[in-house]
């Protein structure tokens, strides 16, 4: 299933920069008219109007496979097991917070105690502070 998604998004690649190419190729339709006045730009290699029908039909075709391998990425990538969740609702359950064992001047050795180290332990605030209590004063 990996292989195919990774072939249908290279494909995917492939017609989005041939279909960039090809529209950058044509002319506008301002162009046919100084072309039926007799600009001489009307030979090419396709003929007077020949380059307008197949690089116009080229490019719908790309953007036909375009279209739908957009559809097959979108399908599969919906696809997912029944008991995976969102990312969002697998975080709704946070994990138990770790407070840190000591404060940072118990490291250090010779400092404190292991007593006196259990009692520096510092823990999160229980409730969120509001949001003026976050605003730095001056």
């Amino acid at each position: 299933m990996h292989v195919f998604l990774t072939i249908v998004l290279a494909v995917q690649m492939l017609t989005a920069l041939g279909m960039i190419g090809l529209i950058l190729i044509q002319h506008g339709k301002g162009a046919d008219m100084g072309a039926a006045f007799g600009s001489g730009s009307s030979g090419s290699l396709f003929g007077a109007s020949g380059s307008a029908n197949f690089l116009s039909r080229t490019t719908a075709v790309l953007a036909g496979v375009f279209f739908v391998c957009t559809l097959a990425l979108a399908y599969f990538g919906n696809l997912r097991p029944a008991d995976s969740g969102s990312v969002l609702e697998r975080a709704g359950a946070p994990a138990a917070v770790a407070a840190p064992a000591v404060s940072g001047a118990a490291t250090i050795p010779g400092t404190t105690t292991p007593a006196a180290a259990a009692s520096s332990v510092v823990l999160p605030p229980a409730t969120p502070a509001s949001g003026a209590a976050q605003i730095p004063t001056k």
